[in-house]
């Protein structure tokens, strides 16, 4: 089967868009389906063809007023009918409601080449945390008709599914995200790091990752860090990643270590070498970084919301709080921090649950959906021959 994906963002870029596209591709393609690829140019020079595509259209893409390494493609109808017809796909796989998933969602209707939609960012949501929140409305609606114009929609969460369902999206299935087991580990643990950080074999070290972006719930990040440091002086708050909240974080925690982006490999041990993960966003679609923490061990303490919902069986595997909770997701924080045994036991409880989720399997999930959209008439799209 040949395989368009659609994305706004592609390896190396540092999101958790490109980051499942990545796994899911090279499951696509060590099962013999030929893959192409469809994004924005670029803002950094990169090859014309990204490793394991079979072909590759670049577009012209933006960067989004203050936040650079975030592009929108533009509308190429024409590239890209040209380029589908040159090499048609059975199926298109839109990872991006933006200006460039519309126009390869209208150029696929056109040639009648079945579509099946990503739901990968809780656009809507982001209206609130940008300060607009009038356009959340308008934004929902305007979704819906994108993705019940594709032939399904694969979210993350069974509670997105019955979220979208109950208003008005059809088609809609639950495809999980999955882990590398054996790279997010305990065993990558580093007495050395944490040296680095101050923190002895005992000192507890608490650990952030993510893009720090008003959306990501800065705010409760950086309270629980203040009464984390009141209550437990000797306890080091580490934080990776990047991101246009990074400077006011920096100044609301000096004693914090801010890594800014790091290295693939050495994220692994980064996790591994923490006691205490936090997770305060409510604007995920899934968190891949929760998962990630629970692999490696991890206690976590998260919102019932989104992969939280999913993975975290409240205080077996981690600790999942009401989402109007922000005083006991801090609470929580200052109290687990204080509790190594507690802390030990949900750890090695969330790595059992987080190995369930191989990628095998999500990919599975995710292939079994592009084979049934193309073998199902919907609309001017209609089945093809392998």
């Amino acid at each position: 089967m040949r395989i368009c994906l659609v994305s706004e963002t592609w390896a190396p870029e540092i999101n958790g868009v490109a980051h499942t596209l990545g796994h899911l591709s090279r499951e696509a393609v060590a099962r013999g389906h030929r893959l192409q690829l469809v994004r924005p140019t670029p803002a950094t020079p990169a090859p014309p063809r990204s490793d394991g595509m079979e072909a590759e259209l670049q577009v012209r893409g933006v960067s989004l007023p203050g936040y650079r390494e975030v592009r929108l493609g533009l509308p190429a109808p024409r590239r890209l009918t040209q380029f589908w017809l040159e090499q048609r796909p059975d199926v298109v796989y839109l990872a991006t409601q933006g200006p460039l998933g519309w126009s390869a969602q209208g150029v696929a209707g056109r040639l009648a080449i079945p579509c099946v939609a990503g739901w990968h960012t809780n656009f809507d949501h982001y209206c609130h945390d940008y300060g607009v929140p009038w356009l959340s409305g308008p934004v929902r609606r305007r979704l819906r008709t994108f993705h019940n114009r594709s032939q399904a929609t694969l979210v993350p969460t069974h509670q997105q599914a019955d979220d979208l369902t109950t208003d008005g999206f059809r088609g809609v299935r639950v495809m999980a995200r999955g882990i590398d087991g054996e790279r997010f580990s305990p065993a990558h643990r580093d007495p050395e790091l944490r040296k680095q950080w101050g923190a002895g074999e005992h000192t507890p070290v608490i650990l952030h990752v993510g893009r720090l972006a008003p959306e990501k719930n800065l705010a409760l990040l950086r309270d629980s860090c203040v009464a984390l440091n009141e209550a437990s002086p000797d306890a080091r708050i580490v934080i990776v990643g990047d991101g246009p909240g990074r400077r006011a974080l920096a100044a609301s925690l000096p004693h914090a270590h801010f890594t800014g982006f790091i290295p693939a490999e050495a994220l692994a041990s980064h996790y591994a070498s923490a006691d205490l993960f936090l997770f305060p966003s409510l604007s995920e679609t899934w968190g891949n970084v929760l998962l990630e923490a629970m692999a490696s061990g991890l206690a976590t303490i998260a919102f019932r919301h989104a992969a939280g919902i999913e993975l975290i069986d409240h205080d077996h595997s981690g600790l999942a709080l009401a989402v109007d909770d922000a005083n006991g997701f801090r609470e929580a924080a200052v109290t687990l921090c204080q509790q190594p045994a507690r802390r030990s036991r949900l750890g090695r409880n969330a790595r059992l649950r987080a190995l369930a989720y191989g990628w095998p399997a999500i990919a599975d999930t995710f292939l079994d959906a592009l084979i049934h959209a193309r073998e199902t008439p919907h609309g001017n799209s209609r089945p093809r021959p392998a």
